[in-house]
């Protein structure tokens, strides 16, 4: 670690200068509280009451800096500075221009427009107007990303068609900078956000594993310089209470730093327990978040980040017995038994940056933690009789999961000249993932042709850890041309212990119905990445790409199926992606229009398999898969204070070889389209703003949503399928800049539709229609 730290200090120190400058509004008055940032250093600071601003230690050279402040469009724009530089930056009002954007989702901090891969970005305050609570609430708002889940919270993700049912996804989450390693393990509930960064199709070489349909960047809020906070409050119908509460503040100035969040959110069950006449599906979640950042230098700083989710779910898996009962009689089910679901997640990291004149590192450091379990024997067949039940209430010891993650990055500063722009690091990890689980069979057992009274426990244990070498540089050729090339090698190992037990009857002794055996097995991915930038001006840009991906392979866990044996090793699932795009801003940044066009071709395709009563996936490579479409995103600053945003996907994803088991035997669904993958996906948000004659910054805001989203299917054989449906969305309230009330309702029109279904027919639906108030002090 010593000698990773001593390369970057070895660069030849620069003559420092100290920068003055100003911030104010088109109109030439002040804006204090403003923050300039020079991008890809630790350098930024605030304007004061006045609007002027001070950075001092300043090494001379050219940088990125971006300005923003409270209702106004922020601004990034490349400047050189040099000893005695006077700066002055203007910022539009927000109900003028669009705001600048700058991401980080290529390891370091650019203009998104600039880059050759297609990418959505939400702000916070994108974020606050579309009401997006939850990583799920993304679907549609993003072309071609599809997130569902059973009732248990667990997103299932999809981007392009690629998309999965196992642990293992296919979309990667990061929340500042942590790779969310599985279902078990990522945090969905949004609050406190900066940013939402959604890059789309694979980004094997600079994330690596399970990136292949894309990655969802989240960046939570930082501390600074500036004391800042909020408390928000939303209630509504189910019983909804929303509370969340934020401060950040410096606790020494320009060097330490403390952000506090924490966010409880609490509400009935959209479903009611026809078995016990009782609401189903109550839930509560409480989510914290710690960052202390110390910066010794203007070079140096150290960032400390912890999450902590709690969730409790009275009644998790919210499923009718078949999508006909789902929808005949919606948000109604009547099961035998309710267990409550606990997760808890804890998520810390460090991260180290330093800042050279040669070089940028950053050290980052994760652990994660998530202990999930069931208080009581859960209801396996989602029906009144007393046939199959799962427990895995086995103590601390078990269905307890553990990743530690280490990533070392080296990068180009932000004062270098070079025509070559790099980044490059090392990447590490090891999992722990003890499963153990039973399954219950009752006295209505026979009929589902189980012997009654019994118990069967498999305890499947999972040891993994796996490094990556990764390197990716941009090359400017002339003014215009980008030359973009990248490439990542991973090696990753995994060791699976199995063991199975029966009891025959009540209160008897166990029997060893599978000896404990362990198999391992090892895997190598090569992910490279080309990618060409034609830049005719500042205001449009063109790229052409191609990239790979992978999703890890595995082992096969125990089950009772001997159909499906344990231990088998699947191997990974790659991806070669072609894509073009169109990058556009028009009228003074009042228009953006971004097109992309993308093929997928997908070789060893894993499909898993549910196997029932244990409710254990099993996966196999089966096939390969063709995943071709169309997207488009356009934002509108159409008249002063009215905002039109529209986003469209078009994904045609279908198996051009696909055998599965049934039954023990193999079926051929050449042909059948991908799951969780809807045809089309389209949002069209209209937004206006009104100032409130006689107050001051005060403005009345209308918010109308129309969400579209095609025809898809939730089974491989494509049995099951939800035709096209529509959902409308609307907010209406005022707003100042330290104060907000809102009236809000989602899917208005109540309309029903399949969230999820599982092959065997069992299904969840969407929310239905929810409204409520919301409450917001800035601070």
């Amino acid at each position: 670690m010593g000698l990773l730290f001593s390369l970057p200090f070895m660069a030849a120190a620069q003559s420092l200068i100290t920068l003055e400058g100003e911030v104010t509004d088109l109109q030439a008055a002040p804006i204090g509280g403003a923050s300039i940032r020079l991008l890809n250093t630790n350098i930024q600071t605030v304007t004061q009451a006045n609007g002027s601003f001070v950075l001092e230690n300043v090494p001379a050279g050219e940088y990125q800096f971006f300005v923003s402040a409270l209702g106004h469009a922020a601004v990034n724009r490349k400047m050189t500075v040099k000893a005695d530089a006077v700066l002055h930056f203007q910022l539009p009002a927000t109900l003028h221009q669009l705001e600048a954007v700058v991401i980080s989702a290529q390891k370091q901090e650019e203009d998104p427009q600039e880059t050759a891969l297609s990418i959505s970005t939400l702000s916070a305050r994108q974020i606050q107007e579309a009401r997006i609570w939850n990583t799920r609430d993304l679907t549609g708002i993003i072309p071609n990303l599809f997130s569902g889940h059973s009732g248990d919270n667990r997103n299932v993700t999809s981007i392009r068609g690629i998309a999965t049912t196992s642990y293992d996804p296919t979309v990667a989450t990061y929340i500042d900078g942590v790779n969310q390693f599985n279902l078990d393990t990522y945090i969905a509930q949004l609050h406190d956000i900066e940013r939402i960064e959604v890059l789309r199709g694979p980004q094997g070489t600079l994330y690596g594993r399970n990136s292949m349909g894309g990655v969802i960047n989240i960046i939570t809020r930082q501390p600074d310089n500036t004391t800042r906070g909020f408390a928000e409050v939303n209630v509504g119908n189910y019983n909804l209470q929303r509370y969340s509460l934020g401060i950040s503040t410096p606790l020494v100035q320009d060097k330490l730093f403390l952000g506090v969040s924490s966010l409880f959110h609490t509400r009935e069950g959209y479903y009611q327990n026809t078995f016990t006449n009782t609401s189903f599906d109550d839930q509560q979640t409480w989510v914290g978040n710690v960052s202390l950042v110390y910066k010794p230098s203007s070079r140096l700083s150290f960032r400390l980040n912890a999450k902590k989710n709690v969730v409790s779910n009275e009644g998790a898996f919210p499923l009718e017995s078949s999508v006909e009962e789902a929808l005949s009689n919606p948000f109604e089910l009547s099961q035998n038994s309710t267990a409550t679901m606990k997760d808890n997640t804890f998520n810390g990291s460090l991260v180290v940056d330093y800042f050279g004149d040669k070089v940028n590192f950053t050290s980052q450091t994760s652990y994660q933690n998530n202990h999930r379990f069931y208080n009581q024997p859960l209801d396996g067949d989602f029906s009144p009789v007393d046939a199959v039940s799962i427990f895995n209430n086995y103590g601390d010891r078990w269905n307890n999961v553990k990743v530690g993650i280490q990533e070392f990055r080296f990068s180009t500063p932000a004062l270098s000249s070079s025509k070559l722009q790099w980044v490059a690091g090392a990447y590490g990890f090891w999992q722990y993932n003890p499963v153990k689980q039973g399954t219950f069979f009752g006295e209505d057992a026979g009929l589902m042709g189980a012997p009654a009274n019994t118990q069967s426990i498999a305890t499947n244990t999972l040891r993994s850890h796996g490094a990556a070498l990764f390197g990716q540089a941009t090359y400017t050729l002339g003014t215009a041309f980008d030359v973009v090339l990248g490439a990542r090698y991973d090696y990753e190992k995994k060791r699976q212990r199995v063991k199975g037990e029966f009891r025959p009857g009540e209160g008897e002794e166990l029997i060893l119905t599978q000896e404990e055996m362990a198999a391992s097995a090892s895997f190598k991915a090569f992910s490279p990445k080309l990618g060409l930038v034609f830049k005719p001006s500042i205001n449009q840009s063109a790229f052409v790409s191609y990239s790979k991906g992978f999703r890890a392979g595995g082992l096969s866990q125990l089950s009772s199926d001997p159909s499906q044996p344990p231990l088998f090793a699947y191997k990974p699932e790659f991806s070669n992606n072609f894509e073009v795009g169109l990058k556009n801003t028009f009228l003074d940044n009042r228009v953006r229009v971004n097109l992309a066009a993308f093929y997928v071709w997908v070789n060893n395709a894993q499909v898993p398999t549910l196997v029932l009563p244990d409710a254990i996936t099993v996966t196999k490579n089966a096939g390969k898969l063709e995943s071709k479409g169309a997207e488009a995103e356009v934002f509108i600053k159409a008249l002063k204070g009215l905002d039109v945003m529209y986003s469209f996907g078009y994904t045609s994803a279908t198996y051009k070889t696909l055998d599965v088991a049934s039954n023990g035997s193999e079926v051929n669904l050449s042909g059948n389209r991908q799951i969780y993958t809807p045809n089309i996906t389209s949002l069209l948000a209209l937004q206006y703003w009104l100032p409130m004659p006689g107050l001051t910054n005060a403005k009345v805001g209308l918010r109308g949503e129309w969400n579209h989203l095609g025809e898809q299917y939730f089974d491989l054989a494509n049995q099951i399928r939800q035709n096209p449906y529509h959902k409308f969305n609307a907010r209406v309230g005022v707003a100042t800049p330290r104060f907000e009330a809102f009236l809000w309702g989602n899917n208005l029109s109540d309309q029903h539709y399949l969230d999820y279904a599982y092959d065997f027919g069992a299904a969840h639906l969407g929310d239905p229609r929810t409204y409520g108030l919301s409450l917001r002090a800035n601070f």
